[in-house]
């Protein structure tokens, strides 16, 4: 359960699922514009195929990590608008996102 009050961030762009606690919270503070250390503010970053997201926030006295791997889904990310690094979203679009969606079936021709 996500605590009232935090705001939940999706970033936009890809990154890196290699990346570790400090790069993230580096790509957050540019992409969101707040220092996650502030508390209160919940990142999450997919990859390019949608098929992993790392969600980043800080806990106190550190930083936490919840990293997530779909194996036959996708995570429905929200698409930006304008250019935006990140969009806001809150804590029931966050449960519907981690849901995943299945993917789509292909077919060999």
């Amino acid at each position: 359960m996500i605590a009232p009050g935090v705001r939940i961030f999706v970033c936009t762009e890809p990154v890196d699922m290699r990346f570790g606690f400090d790069r993230l919270a580096a790509t957050a503070k540019s992409r969101v514009g707040e220092e996650p250390q502030s508390g209160g503010v919940l990142v999450l970053f997919a990859n390019r195929g949608a098929t992993r997201v790392k969600l980043l926030w800080f806990d106190r006295n550190g930083y936490c990590l919840l990293y997530k791997r779909l194996h036959r889904a996708v995570f429905e990310l929200p698409l930006p608008h304008d250019g935006t690094l990140a969009l806001r979203i809150d804590a029931r679009a966050l449960a519907t996102l981690l849901r995943g969606v299945d993917r789509p079936h292909r077919t060999r021709a």
